[in-house]
């Protein structure tokens, strides 16, 4: 949530067409204040991915679920740094290396055209993964506000609209719009729009949080601090989901003035995150215990300013979804279209994400999937492998170590974790 760059391609030829060694972002200007590389790393990392952590915390107890929190908030932002500084000690050399600017710039200059082939394709499945979450989440809410009968196991939908179900027909009518906001060939004009999404989305959040403090000291429902050992992959891909933000902490430490304070800065952000995902996540399950559900906005039932926190966190992701597709539009084209706006392959690719979220009913089982299938290797496979690849040479045997141990850990916990996705999402729901 963020992207606040232009467009790379137009309804005509440029006149620099982009080349397998062009950078995918181009240099940012002007430079950033400490505060605003602040803002600016919040935004990149927060998303829906919070509204999936109370549902987790039930699954995997309270204390775990916080332990887990903070272990994957302290190794995504070691991996973060890991290409700060494989990106300095490449700009470094002087020997004709072009400027850097992003992820996929990176791979290219390590692992040549097959690096950053890697990197496209995962930021690819990553972003339009973001976005099915986002339509998943659309469909559930406002099926759950306008169409359900609350039921203490869940919510029942009471009725049919024009024959299909409510969720069915809620995607379907985001539809048409999203085709015209997915039309727009820059981000300029969705800036305003972006803004006002992230302030909607923070406010909610604090309402949510409110709401269920209240609630905790009325009922105090029995909770657990560990769950079983089978849902802790589970666990792991939601939370590596939730700080998914590796693909834009290039072109952020690019944009800061003070580039000797970007750690320091990067990792202010990320402590105040994880606390603010910690208290989220718990607070939801201390609220409604084993009664938790995947989308923690539905337990509120229906009232006047829980339907106006549904409502807003929906209008957030809503206008997110073009924010979100866009690096998915860049990459596409230019490898498919020399860098030329293509609107038809647009339409094409929100009908495929609009696809797969009508087949997927849990929207906390979907973040799981995501952040263990792609988001694992992507924040933590890749930036260690790069980071290996460049240093080897002079790292000390302890540095080499964590390096093997990380991609070698990253590609377990993917596999695994991606495994008991599946699992949960073609179970059987009792």
């Amino acid at each position: 949530m963020g992207f606040e760059k232009e467009a790379s391609s137009s309804s005509h030829v440029l006149q620099n067409l982009p080349r397998e060694d062009t950078p995918l972002i181009p240099k940012a200007s002007p430079l950033s204040s400490i505060p605003k590389t602040f803002a600016n790393v919040f935004i990149a990392i927060v998303g829906a991915g919070v509204l999936g952590l109370p549902y987790t915390f039930k699954k995997t107890g309270w204390v775990f679920g916080m332990i887990m929190l903070f272990s994957v908030a302290i190794l995504t932002y070691h991996c973060m740094m890991l290409l700060v500084y494989t990106r300095r000690k490449l700009e470094s050399y002087n020997n004709g290396f072009s400027k850097i600017n992003s992820f996929g710039d990176l791979g290219f200059t390590v692992c040549g055209p097959i690096g950053r082939f890697v990197v496209d394709f995962l930021i690819v499945l990553s972003q339009a993964g973001f976005c099915v979450s986002y339509l998943i989440f659309i469909g559930n809410t406002l099926a759950y506000v306008f169409n359900s009968n609350d039921n203490l196991k869940g919510f029942i939908q009471s009725e049919k609209i024009m024959g299909i179900k409510p969720k069915t027909f809620y995607i379907w009518s985001c539809f048409p719009f999203q085709l015209g906001l997915n039309s727009i060939p820059t981000l300029t004009h969705l800036a305003p729009l972006s803004i006002f999404a992230d302030i909607v989305d923070i406010g909610a959040m604090g309402v949510v949080m409110v709401e269920d403090v209240m609630i905790y000291l009325q009922n105090q429902p029995v909770l657990q601090a560990f769950g079983s050992f089978s849902v802790v992959f589970y666990g792991l891909g939601v939370a590596v989901y939730a700080f998914e933000g590796v693909g834009m902490v290039l072109p952020l430490e690019s944009e800061t003035r003070n580039k000797q304070q970007f750690g320091k800065i990067l990792g202010l952000s990320m402590t105040f995150i994880s606390l603010m995902y910690a208290g989220f996540g718990a607070l939801g399950y201390f609220a409604f215990g084993e009664e938790t559900k995947d989308i923690v906005t539905t337990n509120f039932g229906k009232g006047l300013v829980s339907n106006l926190v549904q409502l807003g966190l929906c209008v957030n992701l809503f206008f997110t979804f073009p924010l979100m597709m866009h690096p998915v539009y860049e990459v596409v084209e230019r490898r498919l279209y020399s860098g030329m706006y293509n609107l038809w392959l647009r339409w094409v690719m929100v009908l495929l994400v609009s696809l797969v979220a009508l087949l997927v009913p849990n929207f906390a089982d979907f973040l799981s999937l995501v952040g263990s299938g792609v988001c694992c290797i992507l924040g933590f496979v890749l930036p260690a492998l790069f980071h290996f690849m460049v240093f080897k040479d002079e790292m000390e045997w302890k540095t080499m170590v964590l390096d093997v141990v990380i991609i070698v850990l990253g590609l377990f916990f993917g596999i695994i974790g991606t495994w008991s996705s599946l699992v949960e999402i073609f179970a059987v729901k009792v």
